[in-house]
């Protein structure tokens, strides 16, 4: 199993590229089922997650291929085999995004509940209620969720869906039922998280009509078929913000390219009251930050409020930081598991239910420390970054699931950091 080494002290400096969204690029990949003709996406980034996506759409008969330049071809006209099979998706909550798809376009599907990180509970009763109400027939069985139109249906029926919380993957599986459906599909309290327009934006290039994606309220006009596309995979906001974070903790002057500052509004806010200098460009982020900073206090929130992706990572950050600061974590109930491998490192945090109060501390001591789920490995390498001696952040699979090369692109920036098996 791999581990990643830290030797803390150094600044970051220079300038690296963003990569595509993890959770834009596996709706897409998703989204390439709906069409007998060939998709291609650009800057899908290489990770766990995306391989465990390609593997389990090949398994259903697409004819699929990743290139090293993050460019990946699909051909789903040969497509056979509706189902996600546990074996193939027990790591990742993202195979439900096949559900509406494989309806969509065949009628049924056999899809497992999705697992992933451990974080909390993360029910799919809306992405079923939904479907429902879109004229599918749906029954849970041994982990399965078995799908099907109802008796006398050859294609869904539009509907207006309102949930009773704001989901991302719920939000993206209607989209892309809906596209194919008959008639008129309202989304109201839909989420607005950028991947879900990019998602949009993809299927308006197959022919899709969708209006109001972005907002809570998205209309689709349901089509007979959809047509291949190209698309670029939107950059990864929450990329882009963990190293943003790593910058203001280890200080040094960073340029992200392709990093897309108005997705990240609510952190860079958080990082210019700290003392952070941000400047934001047309497809450019630059960190510079030197001395201790200023603790932040925050509170979870759906877009366009502070990501729960970000909360582990801006919590790094406020260990150092000088004063008091209260993290609230509304999203997940588990979300706060890192707390104790940070304090193996020297941190102040105590916990009080949804609360972590962080007093910040003058220094880190490195120590041996194990990766919980894909954002607390981010935050502890960024503590590894700033601690003094030598850190070990173990069971860094987790890291893999969401960020493409992470040691490499911190290495080009001077850190002292290195992956051992």
């Amino acid at each position: 199993m791999d581990k990643l080494i830290i030797r803390g002290g150094r600044s970051l400096n220079g300038e690296i590229a963003v990569s595509g969204a993890k959770n834009a690029a596996l709706p897409e990949l998703c989204a390439a089922l709906l069409s007998a003709q060939p998709v291609i996406l650009r800057n899908v980034p290489r990770l766990q997650d995306v391989r465990t996506m390609l593997k389990l759409i090949r398994n259903m008969g697409v004819d699929c291929k990743h290139e090293e330049d993050g460019t990946v071809s699909l051909n789903a006209a040969q497509l056979n085999n509706p189902e996600a099979p546990y074996e193939m998706v027990k790591t990742m909550r993202a195979s439900v995004l096949a559900l509406g798809p494989l309806l969509a376009r065949f009628g049924h599907a056999k899809v497992s509940l999705p697992g992933g990180c451990a974080i909390g509970s993360r029910p799919v009763d809306q992405h079923i209620k939904g479907l429902q109400a879109m004229g599918a027939q749906i029954v849970v069985d041994h982990g399965y969720m078995l799908a099907s139109l109802a008796p006398g249906r050859t294609r869904l029926k539009g509907a207006r869906i309102a949930t009773d919380m704001v989901t991302v993957t719920g939000t993206e599986n209607f989209l892309m039922a809906a596209v194919l459906a008959e008639g008129q599909t309202v989304l109201e309290n839909a989420a607005q998280e950028p991947e879900i327009p990019d998602l949009a934006e993809m299927l308006i290039r197959m022919g899709a009509k969708i209006e109001g994606h972005g907002s809570s309220r998205i209309v689709i006009e349901g089509v007979s078929q959809l047509h291949g596309c190209e698309h670029p995979v939107v950059a990864d906001r929450i990329e882009a913000g963990t190293f943003l974070c790593a910058v203001a903790a280890a200080g040094g002057d960073v340029l992200l390219r392709h990093a897309r500052g108005e997705h990240m509004d609510a952190l860079i806010d958080k990082l210019r009251d700290a003392g952070a200098h941000i400047e934001v460009g047309a497809d450019f982020v630059r960190v510079k930050a030197s001395g201790q900073l200023q603790a932040q206090s925050f509170r979870t929130s759906e877009y366009p409020g502070f990501p729960t992706d970000m909360q582990a990572q801006f919590m790094a950050l406020n260990c150092i930081s000088h004063g008091t600061s209260k993290v609230t974590e509304t999203i997940f109930e588990n979300r706060f598991m890192h707390v104790n491998e940070l304090v193996r490192l020297g941190a102040n945090i105590q916990i009080d239910g949804k609360v972590s109060v962080v007093q910040g501390v003058k220094q880190l001591s490195g120590a041996i420390v194990m990766a919980t789920d894909l954002r607390a490995s981010a935050s502890l390498v960024i503590a590894g970054l700033v601690a003094q001696g030598q850190t070990t952040v173990d069971r860094i699979y987790h890291l893999d699931r969401g960020y493409d090369q992470m040691e490499m692109k911190l290495r080009s920036l001077g850190a002292d950091i290195e992956r051992v098996s």
